[in-house]
């Protein structure tokens, strides 16, 4: 058993040396071919572009072999974690973690909706309040390990929405130690009605985009590991755009937020803070993605 183990090691290890050779080539192959761009006769620049389109193609599948190879975990891994060996071994392993990822996402989002609902129409209590913080906490706790663990099986999840979720386990965390009082209470029903929004428009979010995803890896369009995610993306133009008007009232909710209680005592001000980072993320990448794609969509039109 551990001959064979250490068989397999050494021929991971040749082959990811190997592939980091490739990377190398194909990158350096790629800058001398637009380098050399540059006073071509038509013929040439055709020859050039398919060039350039093969060694895109070879990236992309480089890129699906080292899904399988193993990886260092980055520090929050070897944090939480340690030098344990997250990669899964095979693609259905891979998209069943992916899949129960999505899931936990739902559940907790059901959950954490009735358990708001609650306390915003019928439990006016600190402890209650609380527990609701603290499942915050945890759950954004757990969405970045298994984000992390779905990065280093060749999930593609843009550095914002990891980022998003560090923010928003401080923020919750702020919420759980904040005394009860008058300031708290003055911040408390804003806070459980945002979180009532944010709820609902996260389970829309999700059986759309789910919709989508699904179809377009159906067609071979979409990565297997790509994720439902909060905001908006560029695949999503695909079908329905009725979760814009959702997506950017919620996004002026929390600029709102950020200006009513900003100065007000520290526990706020942390709030307030962690808002309008939230706000200032989400809003702009969701007005870039918008505009990457209506430009593309012009290209489109005008060839």
């Amino acid at each position: 058993g551990d001959r064979r183990y250490k068989e397999v090691s050494k021929l991971q290890k040749s082959f990811a040396a190997s592939i980091a050779r490739q990377k190398k080539n194909l990158k350096e192959n790629l800058k001398g071919l637009i380098k050399f761009n540059k006073g071509l006769t038509e013929e040439e620049k055709n020859e050039v572009k398919e060039a350039k389109d093969h060694i895109q193609n070879m990236q992309s599948l480089i890129f699906q072999m080292e899904a399988f190879l193993p990886k260092k975990n980055g520090i929050y891994l070897n944090l939480v974690l340690g030098s344990m060996n997250v990669n899964l071994p095979s693609k259905e392993a891979k998209a069943e973690y992916k899949d129960e990822y999505e899931r936990f996402k739902l559940y907790v989002t059901v959950t954490f909706f009735l358990l708001t609902f609650a306390c915003r129409f019928f439990i006016t209590n600190r402890v209650v309040d609380a527990l609701l913080n603290f499942l915050l906490v945890w759950y954004y706790c757990t969405l970045t390990i298994r984000e992390s663990i779905l990065i280093s099986n060749g999930s593609r999840i843009k550095g914002w929405w990891v980022f998003h979720h560090y923010i928003s386990t401080f923020l919750s965390g702020v919420m759980l130690t904040w005394p009860d009082g008058e300031t708290y209470q003055s911040f408390r029903n804003q806070f459980l009605a945002y979180c009532l929004y944010q709820s609902f428009v996260q389970y829309l979010q999700y059986y759309y985009q789910s919709g989508c995803l699904y179809r377009l890896k159906a067609l071979g369009e979409r990565h297997n590991l790509d994720l439902t995610v909060e905001g908006f993306q560029s695949w999503m133009w695909r079908g329905l755009t009725f979760l814009l008007p959702f997506l950017f009232l919620g996004h002026v909710s929390v600029f709102a937020i950020t200006f009513l209680f900003l100065f007000l005592f520290l526990q706020v001000s942390m709030c307030g803070f962690c808002f309008l980072v939230l706000f200032v993320g989400n809003f702009f990448t969701t007005l870039a993605v918008v505009r990457h794609k209506r430009k593309n969509q012009q290209k489109t039109k005008s060839l």
